[in-house]
């Protein structure tokens, strides 16, 4: 079994590396100045224009990076709530983890917006810990003592707090300058806005520190998604690791939505169609998850650049119009 596992992993990996690479390849070159896929590589070595050099490193890469690392990110705290919820219609954006990031973010940047740049290191940070009170609340609400989490309780009530948070974003709209408010509707709808090389800089931290602790805790995952009574039977301190990894997908997802704006439905897909494709184990399907997710934002940004000529359709629209009726059928499915 463990063979066939491997087996699947390697071809479906090797797969989404590849669709990836194309992704970011289609990402860099389309868009309203294009630059030609056969002048991506002579540019990066010094052969390209004025155009093509100021397109690509200042327009474009650090656009597709931010996309793919928000995408990834998005789709290992997908993986990391549904693995310790046993829910597979757990999803930052959909039980409120992302609103509660958004409403850190207006708070913050309501104060900070007249010179955001210098503070863009402040924004993961805001975003984190108005997701983590999210967290608590939605965690606190959705436990049953004696019973632990209630899978499809933690559903209900994230989606109460998204909506009530989203209610309150509106609100704070409504007392904001008018740019302040320009600036938070298009988070809302997931415009991508946090496009240059200073906000990158303010994502990598949050990566190199998050990642290598999920990867280290695979085994815990693959734990914590068997019944609670196997896994207490197995040794695991199931307190102590839901709250790591809830901490750990908190981070993930409020420091990527910082920079990407309120992204839906990333999480929810990743995660299922890589476990559907691999199988159940983490050591197997979670690279694949990330991939599926760093890859589903960046044709998602691509699409909504190149749809219409005059405006850009925000990618978290696109995502959108793909992952809501995946959750319609999911919930149908898992009534």
């Amino acid at each position: 079994m463990a063979n066939i596992h491997r087996k699947k992993f390697r071809i479906w990996f090797i797969f989404f590396c590849l669709l990836f690479v194309a992704a970011i390849l289609c990402g860099i070159s389309m868009g309203a100045s294009s630059v030609s896929i056969t002048r991506i590589i002579p540019t990066f070595l010094g052969q390209g224009t004025f155009k093509e050099e100021f397109v690509l490193f200042s327009v474009r890469l650090p656009r597709v990076i931010i996309l793919a690392l928000g995408g990834l990110a998005l789709a290992a705290a997908g993986t990391i709530f549904q693995s310790v919820t046993r829910n597979d219609l757990a999803d930052p954006g959909v039980i409120g983890v992302n609103a509660g990031a958004g409403v850190g973010v207006t708070v913050f940047y309501l104060f900070a917006s007249t010179n955001l740049q210098q503070y863009v290191f402040m924004l993961p940070i805001a975003a984190f810990l108005g997701a983590l009170l999210t967290v608590g609340c939605i965690y606190l609400f959705s436990f049953e003592k004696g019973q632990g989490i209630q899978p499809f309780k933690l559903v209900l009530v994230g989606v109460g707090f998204a909506t009530a948070l989203s209610g309150l974003m509106v609100l704070l709209m409504s007392t904001a300058e008018r740019a302040d408010v320009q600036f938070i509707s298009k988070w809302l709808v997931g415009n991508i806005w946090g496009i240059d090389w200073p906000y990158l800089w303010a994502l990598l931290p949050w990566f190199i520190l998050c990642l290598p602790i999920l990867f280290y805790k695979v085994n815990v995952l693959n734990v914590l998604s068997m019944k609670e009574s196997t896994a207490i039977g197995l040794g695991v301190n199931l307190n102590k690791e839901r709250v790591l990894l809830l901490f750990l997908a908190v981070a993930l997802a409020g420091s990527a939505v910082a920079v990407t704006g309120a992204i839906s439905f990333i999480g929810l897909m990743a995660s299922h169609i890589a476990k559907k494709l691999i199988g159940p184990k983490h050591q197997y399907f979670l690279p694949v998850a990330l991939l599926i997710g760093a890859t589903l934002l960046v044709i998602a940004d691509t699409i909504g650049r190149i749809l219409l000529s005059s405006a850009t359709i925000p990618a978290g629209l696109v995502v959108a119009f793909i992952g809501a009726p995946y959750f319609i059928f999911l919930l149908i499915r898992n009534k």
